[in-house]
């Protein structure tokens, strides 16, 4: 019988399922041997697409009469930084004592992807190949992918979805930006007056992009306008509540020409007016027409995925979603929370079985005593599997992110900040064993003349699951005498009208994203497409994926198309970054649009789900590229773009470099293909 190979995606890894597998060895040079089994590792990607010159020389030259490159053939090669450790990797493949290989990558498309890559350059044949899928690094979660590993065959839709993600980027990248720096690139460099301009264009990246300028634009066209509500004080002194007007049917003033919506008016005056008319009968009083209790249960939130804790880190550490994400894969690594390239927020039923074993585990972790003190009275943990954060049906390939209840002790030699962002990973986990928070709400309604205003109030009853997540910054506290002043009023009760005000309020721009909602964005594309049919279509698939996306937004920073406060993490466009939209939106405008982008996404899951074909995606992506590339040619908009380039020019207030670029004549900066 041949030993078997266990190969995993990082060395720090490896070294975890070596324990695991009690493997009795010193470290060799790139991997770890024992009597009956070896790991081994990769370094992230070992092997990669090679460029267009790796096909004809010739194409190292940019030009337009080479695009649009679709090879029919696509060729790989080792990364040259990583070349040692492949050359060992695809020599213990390829070792005839070795019978079965055992594929530990990352449990998802990308980590299917970098293990097939070395397994295609290595050139295996006949071995046994089975794919370990885990969603902890806890000993017992590895044995267990160990012991349930199945054949790699049935991973092969979603090994062929990888491809064509990396073939659609590839090509995507390669023609559309060689084909915008040719046709544009010397136009954007005269104007910013840099010695050239490359316009970098990708599936995911330009698409984002254009999230951020519209939305800088919708700000910056914004016209703030002021409207005027009018509020009443009810009550007796020292026990008076604020009621809203609103022109509700029966008003005076219902659906008049002189409202800003219900509740305000467009001018001053008009103000003025309502409360002439409420005032001329004095003394005024208020009649109670309407009186509402009722109890609200507000339910703990579902369980973190890495958007939703992305955008959580970002609001309160002021952090980027690249270093949550490195964050939270180090505790991964430690083995104190599942794996975190997740899009799911619920548990799997066969999770939900095994839940006590994460509770015993974190009795280790101090904070979280006396809830798991709650937890055990409530029982609640018994039957999790009956909740809505239990849903087989919103998994695809891992659950939320949870605490495993393992490594504790790895605590005490982790960052002050990852030791935070680990609390938060648990203090959710642990709110959705609680009850739910139980609010009361009273809603009055009280008419002076016929004109109604409103007043509602809420008090916390029940604390519920606040208790392990914590109340709401905005949650405020009522005087226990008002609250009781408040929930003797009866209807048909008359209260004396203290004073009646006016309030001027001014409409609001758009808020600008910050890192962590724009990665929720990127999610929740969908809800950005007003097509009804194509947004249910897409919806779950978003822009980008769960691992990709922190990338995707350290790549538009570093080519400063975007620009990050990091004291903020407010994301905001460059004037660069603009005219990169302006090109892009004058020439292909789809990249720009989430629709374009999510349906690729959601046809990569059709084929790794198995719906589609890969030859039916790929002859979908090979006409696109084909007819905007040929459309793009053919295009003579220039001095359409140059408005562009003003009109942002002139917010950034940088001024144009048109005159020192004309002294140099036309031929004054080198096209790109000639560099």
């Amino acid at each position: 019988m041949g030993k078997s190979v266990y190969i995993a995606e990082k060395p720090s890894v490896a070294q975890e399922f070596a324990k695991a597998l009690k493997l009795k060895t010193k470290r060799q040079d790139g991997y770890l041997e024992g009597d009956d089994a070896i790991v081994t590792w990769c370094v992230g990607h070992l092997v990669t697409m090679s460029y267009p010159e790796a096909y004809d020389p010739g194409l190292k030259r940019w030009s337009l009469t080479t695009l649009p490159f679709i090879p029919d053939t696509f060729r790989y090669e080792v990364i040259p930084a990583t070349a040692k450790q492949f050359r060992i990797v695809a020599g213990i493949l390829n070792r005839p004592d070795v019978d079965t290989i055992y594929v530990c990558t990352d449990s998802g498309r990308e980590g299917e992807y970098i293990y097939r890559l070395v397994e295609q350059e290595a050139g295996v044949r006949g071995k046994t190949r089975k794919r370990v899928w885990i969603d902890s690094q806890t000993e017992e979660e590895i044995l267990r992918g160990i012991r349930e590993a199945k054949d790699l065959k049935e991973y092969d839709n979603l090994s062929a979805s990888a491809y064509l993600r990396a073939k659609e980027d590839y090509l995507m990248g390669i023609n559309f930006s060689r084909l915008l720096t040719l046709k544009y690139g010397n136009s954007i460099a005269n104007y910013l007056n840099t010695r050239y301009s490359v316009v970098s264009v990708g599936r995911v990246m330009t698409c984002v992009l254009g999230m951020v300028v519209r939305r800088e634009r919708q700000i910056r066209e914004f016209v703030q306008t002021p409207f005027y509500r009018v509020t009443g004080q009810f009550g007796e002194a020292g026990h008076t509540f604020e009621g809203e007007w609103r022109a509700v049917k029966g008003s005076r003033w219902f659906e008049s020409f002189d409202l800003y919506k219900e509740n305000g008016f467009k001018e001053e005056e008009k103000a003025r007016e309502l409360i002439r008319y409420l005032t001329e009968e004095p003394p005024v009083t208020g009649t109670v027409t309407a009186t509402e209790k009722k109890k609200e249960k507000k339910y703990a939130p579902l369980l973190f995925n890495l958007a939703e804790l992305q955008n959580e880190c970002s609001r309160r550490f002021k952090i980027s979603p690249d270093e949550t994400l490195r964050i939270v894969q180090e505790l991964y690594e430690k083995k104190l929370v599942t794996y975190p390239r997740t899009d799911a927020r619920v548990l799997s039923s066969a999770v939900a079985k095994e839940i006590h074993k994460n509770l015993n585990g974190l009795m280790k972790y101090e904070p979280a005593g006396p809830f798991l003190q709650d937890i055990l009275a409530l029982g609640s943990y018994k039957g999790l599997a009956k909740t809505r954060y239990v849903d087989d049906k919103q998994i695809t390939d891992h659950y939320a992110i949870i605490p495993t209840g393992q490594g504790i002790s790895a605590l005490k030699a982790v960052p002050r900040l990852s030791a935070q962002v680990y609390d938060v990973i648990v203090r959710r986990f642990l709110s959705v064993f609680y009850p739910p928070a139980v609010y009361q709400k009273v809603s009055l309604t009280v008419q002076v003349r016929g004109e109604s205003f409103f007043a509602s109030f809420r008090v916390l009853l029940e604390e519920g699951y606040l208790k392990a997540a914590g109340k709401p910054e905005e949650e405020k506290s009522v005087d226990d005498a008002f609250w009781t002043a408040i929930q003797s009023i009866r209807k048909g009760s008359t209260l004396p009208v203290q004073a009646l005000e006016i309030k001027e309020g001014k409409t609001s721009p758009p808020k600008r994203y910050n890192s962590g909602s724009l990665i929720l964005a990127m999610e929740n594309a969908g809800q950005l497409i007003e097509d009804e049919e194509l947004r249910s279509q897409i919806k779950g698939s978003g822009i980008g994926t769960s691992a990709t996306r922190g990338e995707i937004l350290k790549k538009l920073f570093h080519n400063q198309y975007l620009a990050l406060n990091k004291k903020t993490q407010i994301v905001t466009p460059t004037l660069q970054g603009e005219m990169i939209y302006d090109v892009v939106d004058h020439s292909i405008r789809s990249l720009l649009n989430p629709e374009l982008t999510a349906s690729w996404e959601k046809g990569l899951t059709y084929v790794a789900d198995g719906e589609i074909t890969q030859e039916e995606y790929m002859q979908k992506l090979d006409q696109f590229i084909i007819s905007r590339t040929e459309g793009v040619k053919n295009l003579h908009n220039e001095g359409q773009l140059r408005t562009c380039y003003d009109k942002a020019a002139a917010y950034y207030k940088k001024p144009s470099a048109a005159g020192r670029s004309a002294s140099r004549g036309r031929g004054g900066k080198k096209k790109r293909s000639e560099q």
